[in-house]
Parts: C-alpha cells; sequence; structure tokens
C-alpha cells in the first residue's frame, strides 16, 4: 500500500467512514485485479503492485520493451472492472437488494475511480494509453519526452484547479484534489528526471522486441544518420514498435556503415563515453 492510502485509510477511521474505505479498497482490489489478469495473460512478470487511493500501479519487469497493444488492453483493463461493479451495483439497488442510497454510493464510487484513473496523466490508466498511442507516432526517447511534459502540465492544472476556491469569498482549497494532484506532479517530475535511466533499461531489453519482430516477419525500418552525429542520438531514433537498421552515412551522401540496431545498441552499452561520434561506435 504506498503511503497516501494508509492516510486516507487513517482519515476514514478518525471520521467514521470505516464501511465506506473498506468498499473503496475492495474496488481498488478488483479494478486492479483486472490489470493483474489480462498482463497474467500476456505473460508478463509483475514485480508489485502499488494500492493507491485512486487505483494502483502494477510495476513489470520489462516495461518499454512489451507490446505497446498489450500495454494499453492491460491499462484499459482496470476501468473495465468499474464498468460492471457499477452496473452490478445499480441492478442491486433497482432489485431492492441493496438500499438505494447505498448503491448510488457504489455506483458513484465505480464512476470516479474509473474515470479518474482514464485521465491522461501518467502513471494513471489514461497515461499508459496515452504513452501506447504515442509509441506509433514517435521514437521511445520522445515518448517519454511528451509523456511526462504533458502529465506535468495536466497535474499542475489539477493543483490549480484544487486552489481556485481561495479566489471566492468564503472558499477553500479542495484537499483531495490538491493532494492528489501533488502527488502525480512530483511522481511525474522524478518520472521525467529519470528518462535516461528508464531509457537504459529500455535498450537492455531491445533484443525481445528484435525477436518479437523477426518472428512475425516483420520487415527492419531504417534509421539514417551521420556518422559524425553522437551513439547517444542514434540510439535515441529507436521506436518501440519497431526494430532497425542503421545507414551510417559519410560526407558526399555515401553509406559508410550499415548495421542491425542490436550491434548500436550493444556498443552504446559497453561505451563510456555517449558522445562519441557513432561511425567511431561500429569501428
Amino acid at each position: 500500500m504506498h503511503p497516501l492510502f494508509v492516510l486516507v485509510m487513517a482519515a476514514s477511521v478518525l471520521t467514521g467512514y470505516f464501511v465506506e474505505l473498506f468498499t473503496l479498497f475492495l474496488i481498488v482490489i478488483v479494478h486492479e485485479a483486472g490489470h493483474v489478469l489480462v498482463a497474467r495473460y500476456f505473460g508478463w512478470h509483475i514485480r508489485e503492485v502499488k494500492l493507491l487511493p485512486f487505483g494502483g500501479v502494477a510495476e513489470v519487469e520489462d516495461a518499454g520493451s512489451l507490446p505497446a497493444g498489450e500495454d494499453a488492453l492491460v491499462a484499459i483493463a482496470g476501468p473495465l472492472q468499474n464498468v460492471w461493479m457499477g452496473l452490478a451495483a445499480w441492478g442491486f439497488g433497482q432489485l431492492g437488494l441493496w438500499e438505494p442510497e447505498w448503491s448510488a454510493y457504489v455506483v458513484q464510487a465505480n464512476m470516479m475511480i474509473g474515470l479518474f484513473n482514464l485521465l491522461p496523466i501518467y502513471p494513471l490508466d489514461g497515461g499508459k494509453l496515452l504513452q501506447a498511442g504515442l509509441s506509433y507516432s514517435l521514437n521511445f526517447f520522445s515518448v517519454m519526452r511528451w509523456t511526462a511534459r504533458i502529465s506535468l502540465v495536466l497535474s499542475s492544472l489539477m493543483i490549480s484547479v484544487s486552489l481556485l476556491g481561495l479566489l471566492r469569498p468564503g472558499g477553500g482549497i479542495q484537499m483531495n484534489l490538491l493532494v492528489i494532484g501533488t502527488f502525480l506532479f512530483m511522481t511525474n517530475w522524478t518520472y521525467n528526471r529519470s528518462i535516461p535511466y528508464l531509457f537504459i533499461r529500455f535498450l537492455m531489453h531491445r533484443d525481445q522486441v528484435v525477436i518479437r519482430k523477426m518472428a512475425q516477419g516483420v520487415l527492419a525500418s531504417p534509421i539514417v544518420v551521420d556518422g559524425r552525429q553522437s551513439a547517444v542520438y542514434a540510439v535515441r531514433l529507436l521506436w518501440r514498435e519497431r526494430y532497425h537498421l542503421f545507414y551510417v552515412m559519410e560526407r558526399g551522401s555515401s553509406i559508410a556503415r550499415v548495421a542491425p540496431e542490436q550491434r548500436v545498441v550493444d556498443r552504446y552499452l559497453l561505451e563510456r563515453n555517449p558522445n562519441r561520434p557513432v561511425i567511431e561506435l561500429l569501428q
């Protein structure tokens, strides 16, 4: 459990909302179970699941090397659990099995958790859907950068909305929104700073992508680079959903080297100077 969830639990117990908290806890558990079951179906190795008041975060070993389509299906599996739970709660209320007020509470809780998680802010489910979608139009380093930027902007907007009440006479701060917005902002601030290290992890799992794409009979996509450009510039051109052949050009537009991406990646990972020209890296 994330410390934020523990704080919410403590506050709920102190204010006498234990039953509502326990219901929220069960909804979050089922929400995360949706992610885990679909991830296990695809054969993912899950390190841990962190429970948060608005959902959870499943951490996997080889994020970035997994197919974007699978990533999207795993992400949407959580909110889909909120759909059937909300419909079931509504049905129980209509049949008289639950009190109308309790049925309405469970429906509202599922709607809140499901819709909130679809916001395009990392690491919410919507943020992972955003990242999976960007993987089809940008190289992976840019995907991570844009995911962090969009998430920082939207979480900043969330914080601003939580403070709007201060502009009205007698208004106040929406504390829940402020806490969650601040948590998401700090998470993405850390994520943005960690992108160079996360990218190294992405490179270390590229062999899995190459094997998968070759088994599917997918043709290699060309990456054309000037031999004088740095090695770090070259590897940052890799796409998540493709594997590549590097065409290293000399002056006069002649091809000096043609190398599969794994050779470039392996040389780069062993290189002490990431700014070394790519043509020297392949000698």
